[in-house]
C-alpha cells in the first residue's frame, strides 16, 4: 500500500473539488454519441504535427506556493513537478497550467482535492468486495462492486472541476485553496449508469426528488459526523439522466486520490458532487442535512453566512482558457514573430460548446477560433485553435466561449464569499512576449 507524508494538516475546507471480455460502451443519454475507450485514449492529445504551440486578459495571478520537493511522498506517487501543493497539504494539489495541455488529462496530472483524509489504501486490496448501501428505493439492499459490474457498463468523458477553481483571482481573499485554473481536468470514467442500479433495486419512491451520496472517509473521533461527513445531494432527475457509479478512471481502476474503488460521477456538475469512496446512496424527498450540503458550497454575497436557500454548487458555468502560449509565468519562452497558433480548451456544464473567440489585445477585439480535435460529448472539454500573425511586443491573450444554450462566458468573475464558480475571461488571460 502507498503512504504519504503530511507535514501540516489543514482544517477541512470547502471545495473538491475522481475486466470483462466484452463491453458495451455508451454515454448516459441515448442521444449521446458512443465512445470507445481504447480509441478515445489512443487519440493524439495535440493538434496537427508541426503546429507551433503558444500561450497567453489581465495577466494571471500565478500561485506563489512552491511545488513540493522531489523527495516528498505524495498521494499515489504522482510526479511532484506537475503540481502546486497548497498549504503543504497533499490532499490539495493543483495541476500546473502548463501541464493541462491536451484532450485527455493523464491520471498522474489530475488535480487532487479532499475534504477529509483519504481512507487507508487497504480499501483497494479487494475492490470487488467494496459495499454500497442503497436506500429510499423499492427494495433497499447492499451491493458489492462485483454486483454493480454485473449490471452493465458505460463510458463517458467529462470535465472534473473543483467549485473554487479560479479562487486566486478574488480580491477579498476568500477562504479555501487559492486555485488558478489547475483544479480541472478532462477525464474518462467507466461504470454503471445510476438509473440502471436504481431499476435493479425497485426504483425510487414516488415522492423522491434528490439522490444523496455519502463518502467512505473515516470521521475523526470526537467530531460531529453531520458537520464533517462528505455527503452531497443532487436533483434526482439529473442523476437518473446522466450519473454513473464509476470504478475506472482513464481505463484503469480509480486510484485512492480520486475516489477508488467507487465514485459517483455527475457529469456537468462541480467536483464536490462527484462523491469519492461511495458507500451509500439514498433517494429521498429532501436534501441531506449534512453541513457540506446544507450551508457549504452555497453561492452567497461577500460577508454572508451559508444557508440552504442560497444556490447550491451544482451545474458548472460555461468557461474557457488559453493553453498555449502561456508566457514566462508558466515556463514558456518568448514567441517568435510570424505565423503562430493559439490554442485552448472550453466546456460548459449544461450544454455543448458552440463557439469560442480569442483576443490577442486584452479583449479590445476578438476573432473566431475553430473547434478542433475529437468531440467527446457535451460534458467533455473542446479544444480550439486560432492562427495568429504574431507581431513583436507584449500581447495579452484571452478566450471566451459560448454554449449551445446561448450562455456566453462573461468578462468578469461573479463576486461571492467563497470564490466559487469563477468563469470570467479576463482574470485567466495570459501575457506573452513576441520577439
Amino acid at each position: 500500500s502507498r503512504t504519504f507524508l503530511v507535514r501540516r494538516t489543514d482544517p477541512p475546507a470547502e471545495g473538491r473539488p475522481q475486466n470483462v471480455r466484452r463491453e458495451r460502451v455508451s454515454t448516459p443519454r441515448e442521444s449521446e454519441r458512443q465512445l470507445d475507450r481504447r480509441q478515445l485514449l489512443g487519440t493524439s492529445l495535440g493538434l496537427a504535427a508541426g503546429a507551433t504551440w503558444l500561450h497567453g486578459c489581465a495577466p494571471e495571478a500565478v500561485p506563489t506556493e512552491a511545488a513540493p520537493a522531489a523527495d516528498d511522498v505524495l498521494p499515489d506517487g504522482v510526479d511532484p513537478g506537475a503540481f502546486v501543493v497548497h498549504g503543504t497539504n497533499p490532499w490539495t494539489m493543483e495541476t500546473k497550467r502548463e501541464q493541462l495541455r491536451g484532450l485527455i488529462t493523464p491520471t498522474d496530472k489530475i488535480f487532487v482535492r479532499g475534504n477529509l483524509p483519504f481512507p487507508d489504501a487497504s480499501v483497494l486490496e479487494d475492490r470487488d468486495a467494496w459495499k454500497l448501501e442503497i436506500g429510499g428505493v423499492g427494495s433497499p439492499r447492499t451491493m458489492t462492486l462485483a454486483d454493480l459490474k454485473g449490471l452493465g457498463r458505460t463510458t463517458i468523458a467529462a470535465v472534473l472541476q473543483c467549485s473554487g477553481n479560479g479562487r486566486v483571482f478574488y480580491e477579498h481573499g476568500p477562504s479555501g485553496s487559492p486555485w488558478g485554473v489547475g483544479a480541472a481536468a478532462n477525464v474518462v470514467w467507466t461504470g454503471v449508469p445510476l438509473r440502471t442500479v436504481l431499476e435493479a433495486v425497485g426504483g425510487p419512491g414516488a415522492d423522491a426528488k434528490f439522490l444523496t451520496a455519502t463518502g467512505g472517509e473515516a470521521i475523526p473521533a470526537g467530531l460531529d459526523e453531520r458537520q464533517i461527513v462528505v455527503e452531497r445531494s443532487v436533483p434526482l432527475d439529473k442523476a437518473l439522466a446522466d450519473a454513473i457509479l464509476a470504478w475506472d478512471l482513464n481505463s484503469e481502476p480509480i486510484n485512492l486520490s480520486h475516489g477508488g474503488p467507487l465514485r459517483l460521477i455527475v457529469p456537468g456538475y462541480y467536483g464536490v458532487n462527484n462523491v469519492k469512496y461511495l458507500k451509500r446512496l439514498t433517494v429521498a424527498a429532501e436534501e441531506s442535512d449534512a453541513k457540506i450540503q446544507r450551508t457549504s458550497y452555497r453561492v452567497r454575497p461577500i460577508g454572508e453566512k451559508g444557508s440552504a436557500d442560497q444556490p447550491s454548487m451544482w451545474a458548472m458555468n460555461v468557461k474557457s482558457w488559453i493553453e498555449s502560449p502561456l508566457g514566462a509565468a508558466h515556463g514558456d519562452g518568448p514567441v517568435a514573430a510570424g505565423q503562430r497558433q493559439i490554442t485552448g480548451v472550453a466546456f460548459s456544464g449544461e450544454a455543448p460548446i458552440e463557439s469560442v473567440e480569442v483576443s490577442t489585445d486584452g479583449g479590445a477585439s476578438w476573432s473566431a477560433a475553430t473547434l478542433v480535435g475529437p468531440d467527446l460529448g457535451r460534458y467533455a472539454w473542446r479544444q480550439f485553435a486560432l492562427p495568429w500573425s504574431a507581431t513583436p511586443g507584449t500581447h495579452t491573450l484571452c478566450s471566451r466561449a459560448k454554449d449551445a444554450s446561448g450562455k456566453v462566458q462573461p468578462e468578469n468573475r461573479m463576486e461571492n464569499e467563497r470564490g466559487y464558480a469563477h468563469n470570467g475571461w479576463r482574470d485567466p488571460g495570459v501575457t506573452v512576449e513576441v520577439v
